[in-house]
């Protein structure tokens, strides 16, 4: 009885510790004193804040909420977190609404409400503190895995475009128009991520940089080995002078037989994809169709009246 009231007592100190060190991290951020006076004179009411009770409830409670706990994400974090973020969210397409200091904040905030949710189901016991700390640990990478998976979607969407704007890249080219031009047409015509990464990189031509290093930085924020494929050939042609038509041409021919092949491959998976569900769905339940009358017919014969 007395080991387990100090297991009880050790496991309420632990998070009273959490608390007081995640209430630490919370306040570490606001200045006190004449910083804060002048922080207080400086500071600018924007829209959002005047408007604030007009807000949904997710400007009005998540956010802030995500955005304070992030000096305690960074804490828990190991060196090079930011940085790892910053090239996820790259992959990802930088969403407007998850910089990295607020994936960092849910990082924060899903370590202590993960460890929170595992002691609550596993109760006061050993058994609750082990289920506290997997829950923290999931929380605290449950952020990472979101992004990365938003990194794989969007990448894909990057694969399958990539052939219709290569082919309207390369009708603009024959057309008679420059390659900035055809690259504008693409930026306005086609739908999806490779819409947004060709805007992006005429703005980074119109504003001084080089062809080659705009396409470079392009390489830089994907991982398709289809669309390296061609920047590489793209960043080639410019360095060695050859005609761009033509070069677009053959990665256009060579685009269309990958996404073929491409298909063809998926196609290949479906049986072996349908096999699980078919053993365990499909198959238990023909089963008890076929053979079950037969099991019942066989246990009423045997049965002793």
């Amino acid at each position: 009885m007395s080991s387990q009231l100090l297991l009880l007592a050790g496991v309420g100190l632990v998070f009273v510790a959490i608390l007081f060190v995640a209430g630490l991290f919370i306040g570490a951020d606001e200045p006190t004193g004449v910083a804060r006076s002048l922080a207080i004179i400086e500071r600018q009411i924007t829209h959002d804040q005047v408007a604030k009770n007009e807000l949904p409830a997710r400007d009005r409670i998540l956010v802030p909420a995500v955005d304070r706990f992030r000096r305690l994400g960074s804490a828990v974090s190991p060196s090079g977190t930011s940085a790892r973020l910053q090239r996820m969210l790259d992959v990802a397409g930088n969403p407007p609404d998850w910089p990295v200091e607020r994936v960092l904040g849910a990082k924060g905030l899903g370590l202590l409400l993960g460890g929170v949710l595992g002691v609550l189901l596993g109760g006061l016991t050993l058994t609750g503190a082990l289920c506290g700390l997997a829950g923290a640990a999931m929380g605290l990478f449950l952020p990472d895995l979101l992004v990365y998976n938003a990194g794989l979607h969007r990448q894909d969407l990057l694969r399958t475009g990539l052939a219709d704007a290569l082919d309207l890249l390369t009708v603009c080219m024959e057309a008679g128009q420059s390659f900035d031009g055809a690259v504008l047409q693409v930026a306005r015509s086609i739908d999806g991520p490779i819409a947004g990464e060709f805007a992006r990189v005429l703005s980074e031509i119109q504003i001084g940089r080089t062809r080659a290093q705009a396409f470079q930085g392009l390489g830089d924020r994907t991982t398709s080995a289809e669309v390296r494929t061609f920047l590489s050939a793209i960043v080639q042609a410019d360095r060695l002078g050859l005609p761009l038509a033509s070069v677009l041409r053959e990665q256009a021919r060579e685009m269309r037989l990958v996404r073929r092949q491409r298909a063809e491959e998926k196609a290949q998976k479906i049986p072996v994809k349908l096999l699980f569900p078919m053993l365990l769905c499909i198959f238990p339940a023909l089963l008890v169709v076929v053979i079950g009358p037969g099991v019942i017919r066989i246990l009423s014969a045997f049965t002793v009246h």
